[in-house]
């Protein structure tokens, strides 16, 4: 076997690929040599801290990861938010009738749903779970790569490793993709995303709200303070005119947009806005290297579980590296990483062809199409197989 400096890098320290190089640690007993580039890690925000406006709906598959690795204790400065329920419906019916979907843990026997939680603390948290694990925390970025048949060999600046597998962890716009030529672009959809915190006048009671507007969803997801999140995605002219706004318009404009349905909402915190995307790279392996994450697949917001996917391609990778090494096989062996690339992109493509049909029927304005929409999100709740198929599809991510 090839001697080489590391047997994984990692490229990309956010939650995704942190979360990748604290669970083969944990699972191959420390045994494997971890490299995790990242050229700013996260810092855990003080306990006084606000929390931050980009966070994610956490499942039950994600919570389990991060109590493997370590890393859920230390979430609990930043209150992590569960929701027992997700309610979702569309702007032509009220909230609360007839085809009204709502999702409720007690129906499955489960406490919760997820949880809320802010992106930068779950990164925080598994930075220095990694560190305390004995992964090496390299703070160059890659600005090269060489895949051979025995080896990878990595450029950190005038530094170069010698590795047995590199994974691209490293966003959308993955540089480390483009150096390995994966091939792949990202799709815009004609769509901004605006998120902030509201103050609500009314108690979220735990639970995440989901209205689908003309120009795109509107969620309100519960946080621990009281306040709930807001991810409202909007043609752009849309939200370029939403951000004019003052903090009192922009609210009532969102209260008006949720028909109330929390009361009146107070803007509280900075508000941000970000383009929407879809993209599933053409291959998500090649000689010595695999994607995960955002570097492998991105999918449309609306359903809240991009990290969660990513999460999968974890566990799935993990899996395939263990077998593997218990096979005496190194860990950049070809036929595992092929089958890594095949479950999860074919899982990955189907999961964003469905969050991109509901997107274009809930966006589409034709008259027989929103005659047949009416009665989706009614037709799901009323047939128990096909709503207890989606619960679970949203509990175990």
């Amino acid at each position: 076997m090839t001697r080489t400096d590391f047997d994984v890098l990692i490229g990309g320290g956010g939650m995704v690929g942190a979360a990748l190089a604290t669970l083969l640690a944990v699972r191959s007993n420390g045994a494997l040599r971890i490299a995790l580039v990242e050229p700013r890690p996260a810092l855990m925000p003080l306990p006084q801290e606000t929390l931050d406006v980009r966070v994610s709906a956490i499942s039950r598959a994600g919570q389990r990861l991060l109590t493997e690795v370590g890393a859920w204790p230390l979430l609990a400065a930043r209150s992590p938010s569960p929701y027992e329920q997700m309610i979702v419906w569309d702007a032509q019916d009220a909230v609360g009738g007839p085809d009204t979907l709502i999702f409720d843990a007690a129906e499955i026997g489960e406490p919760d749903l997820g949880h809320i939680i802010e992106n930068r603390a779950i990164a925080a948290a598994l930075i220095e779970r990694a560190l305390a694990l004995g992964i090496t925390l390299l703070r160059t970025p890659v600005t090269g790569l060489q895949l051979d048949r025995d080896r990878a060999t990595v450029s950190l600046g005038d530094r170069q490793l010698s590795v047995s597998l590199v994974v691209a962890a490293d966003g959308v716009d993955s540089p480390m993709r483009h150096l390995a030529e994966l091939g792949g672009e990202p799709i815009p959809y004609p769509q901004t995303a605006i998120v902030t915190h509201l103050r609500p006048e009314h108690p979220h009671g735990a639970a995440a709200r989901q209205r689908f507007l003309p120009g795109g969803p509107l969620a309100l997801l519960p946080l621990a303070d009281g306040r709930v999140s807001l991810v409202w995605s909007l043609p752009p002219t849309q939200a370029q005119a939403l951000a004019a706004l003052t903090d009192e318009a922009f609210a009532s404009a969102v209260t008006a947009a949720s028909d109330g349905v929390l009361g009146q909402l107070e803007v509280a915190s900075p508000r941000s806005s970000f383009p929407l995307r879809r993209f599933n790279a053409d291959h998500y392996a090649t000689t010595r290297m695999v994607l995960v994450g955002d570097a492998a697949h991105v999918v449309h917001p609306l359903a809240g579980q991009g990290v969660n996917q990513g999460f999968l391609d974890v566990l799935a990778l993990t899996d395939e590296i263990n077998r593997a090494r218990a096979g005496g096989a190194d860990v950049g062996d070809p036929g595992p990483l092929g089958r890594y690339a095949r479950s999860r992109r074919a899982d990955n493509a189907l999961f964003g062809a469905a969050l991109d049909s509901i997107y274009r029927v809930y966006t589409d304005e034709r008259d027989w199409v929103r005659r047949g929409r009416r009665t989706l999100l009614g037709t799901a709740q009323r047939l128990g197989p096909i709503k207890q198929h989606l619960v679970s599809r949203a509990l175990l991510g």
